[in-house]
C-alpha cells in the first residue's frame, strides 16, 4: 500500500476519537436520569407517608421507577458497548467487575440488545397506561398497542438477521485468514521460520508456496461424540444461530458450560482465574490457557466451557484430543501438506488440545506438535489439557518438550487442579447405596 493511501486510512481511522465527546454526553445524560430517579423516589416516599398515595397511584410510581432504571440501562450498554466497539478497547482485563456481556458485544449484537432493551422500556409504558386506564383514551390506548407490537416486530428482525449475518461474517473469515510462508515486516513467518532445523520435517514442506487452506474434519472422538467428524462442514441447519454453527464445527466431546463447573470439588482451585478466563481476554490477547490435574478434575469440562464460550463471543474453535490432533498432523506430514494444515487452523483463533500425558508420543510426532505450538506462537490461542505439569513433558515429547513449553508457557494462564477424580466420587457413591 502506498504512503499516501495509509496516511489517509490512518487519518480517517482516526476520526472515530470525534465520537468520544458523545459518549461522554451520554454520560451527563445518565446523571440527569439518576436525578429523576431520586426525585420521584422521593416523593413518592412523601405521599406514602402523609398518606395522600392510593394503591394506583403506587404502582404507577413504581413503574416509572422502572422505567427510569431501564432506559439507563440502555444509555450505560450503549455508552461502554458503543465505546468500546466504535472509538476505542476499554481497558478492563482483569478487573473483576467487568460486565460478561461485554465480551460479546459487537455492532450486531449491540443493535439486538438495544432493540430489546427498547421492547423492555416499552412494554412498561403500555403497562402504566393499561393500570391507569380510567384516565386513559381508547386512542392512546390503540395506539400504545401498535407501537408497541412495532418494536417487537423491530427485535425479533434484528435478532433473525443477525444469524446470517454473524455466519456471513465467519465465512469470510475463514476465507480470508491469514496464509502460511509470508514472512518479512508484517510480522507473518512460515513454519520453519520458528522452528529449529532439528524439528523440520522437510525444505519442500515448509518453503513451497502455500494454496489457500481448507479446513480437514479431525478424527472422530472414540466416545460421545458432539459431532461425528465424518459429517461435512456443509451440512449444518441453515436456521441455526452462527454461535450453534460454530458449536457444532468445533466438534467438543459433549456441551459443558462453565457455569455448570462444580467449583468446589477441586481441593485446590483458583476461581478468580475461571471468572477472568470466561471473560475471554486471552482470545483476544492470542494467550494459552494449560489445565493441569489429575484425572477427573474438571479439566476437560473448563476446556469446553471456555470454547463454547468462545463460540458464543463469536470466535472459530477446534476440539481434539492429543492422540488425534497427533494422526492429523501425521496425515497432513504424510500428505506432504504439513504447511498447508498449519496455514489452514489460522481460520481457528482457539485451539483446544485435551488429555496431553495419557500416551508419551515418539519423536517423529513430538515434532510435530512443537510446529503446532510455534506456529501459533503469538498468533493465536492454544487451551492444552494435562496431566502433569510443564516441567514433567519431556515424559511425553522427549527432546522437544523444552523449546516447546517454552513457547506455549511464554504467554499462558495456568490453572491447576487438585483433587480426587469426579466420576470416580459418583461411582463410589453409587456403590455405597
Amino acid at each position: 500500500m502506498s504512503q499516501p493511501s495509509t496516511t489517509l486510512g490512518y487519518a480517517l481511522f482516526a476520526t472515530r476519537w470525534l465520537q468520544a465527546p458523545l459518549y461522554f454526553g451520554l454520560v451527563a445524560a445518565q446523571g440527569v436520569y439518576v436525578y429523576k430517579f431520586f426525585n420521584e423516589l422521593w416523593n413518592l416516599i412523601l405521599r406514602c407517608v402523609t398518606g395522600q398515595a392510593n394503591e394506583t397511584y403506587v404502582m404507577l410510581a413504581v413503574l416509572k421507577l422502572v422505567d427510569v432504571v431501564m432506559i439507563a440501562n440502555l444509555l450505560i450498554m450503549v455508552i461502554v458497548g458503543g465505546y468500546e466497539t466504535f472509538v476505542s478497547r476499554i481497558g478492563l482485563q482483569g478487573h473483576r467487575d467487568q460486565p460478561e456481556w461485554l465480551s460479546h458485544v459487537n455492532s450486531n449484537v449491540l443493535k439486538v440488545k438495544l432493540a430489546t432493551a427498547i421492547v423492555g422500556i416499552s412494554s412498561v409504558h403500555l403497562l402504566q397506561m393499561f393500570v391507569d386506564v380510567h384516565h386513559t383514551s381508547q386512542h392512546a390506548l390503540l395506539w400504545g398497542t401498535v407501537i408497541h407490537m412495532a418494536f417487537i416486530a423491530s427485535a425479533a428482525i434484528l435478532a433473525y438477521m443477525s444469524g446470517p449475518m454473524a455466519e456471513h461474517g465467519d465465512r469470510s473469515h475463514k476465507g480470508h485468514g491469514p496464509v502460511q510462508g509470508q514472512g518479512g515486516a508484517d510480522g507473518g513467518y512460515s513454519a520453519s521460520a520458528s522452528v529449529p532445523a532439528e524439528f523440520s520435517t522437510s525444505a519442500a514442506a515448509t518453503r513451497a508456496p502455500v494454496p489457500s487452506p481448507v479446513p480437514v474434519p479431525v478424527p472422530a472422538q472414540s466416545t460421545g461424540s458432539y459431532l461425528s467428524s465424518s459429517e461435512p462442514y456443509d451440512s449444518y441447519d441453515p436456521h441455526e444461530t452462527g454461535a450453534e454453527t460454530r458449536i457444532r464445527a468445533a466438534r467438543f466431546p459433549s456441551r459443558k458450560q462453565l457455569e455448570e463447573f462444580d467449583e468446589d470439588h477441586p481441593r485446590d482451585f483458583d476461581r478468580e482465574v475461571l471468572a477472568r478466563l470466561g471473560k475471554l481476554d486471552f482470545v483476544a490477547a492470542r494467550r494459552n490457557v494449560v489445565l493441569v490435574g489429575p484425572p477427573g478434575t474438571g479439566k476437560t469440562h473448563l476446556a469446553v466451557g471456555l470454547g463454547v464460550r468462545a463460540c458464543q463471543a463469536g470466535h472459530q474453535v477446534l476440539f481434539a484430543t492429543a492422540a488425534q490432533w497427533a494422526a492429523r498432523l501425521t496425515e497432513a506430514r504424510a500428505a506432504g501438506r504439513l504447511a498447508e494444515e498449519l496455514a489452514a487452523l489460522d481460520a481457528h483463533p482457539l485451539l483446544i488440545v485435551d488429555e496431553v500425558g495419557y500416551t508419551p508420543f515418539d519423536a517423529d510426532t513430538a515434532h510435530l506438535f512443537f510446529q503446532l505450538v510455534a506456529h501459533r506462537y503469538e498468533r493465536s490461542s492454544l487451551i492444552v489439557t494435562g496431566d502433569r505439569p510443564l516441567g514433567r513433558w519431556d515424559e511425553i515429547f522427549g527432546g522437544a518438550a523444552p523449546a516447546m513449553v517454552d513457547r506455549l508457557a511464554h504467554h499462558a494462564e495456568i490453572v491447576r487442579l487438585e483433587g480426587d477424580s469426579y466420576r470416580m466420587r459418583r461411582a463410589t457413591s453409587a456403590w455405597a447405596e
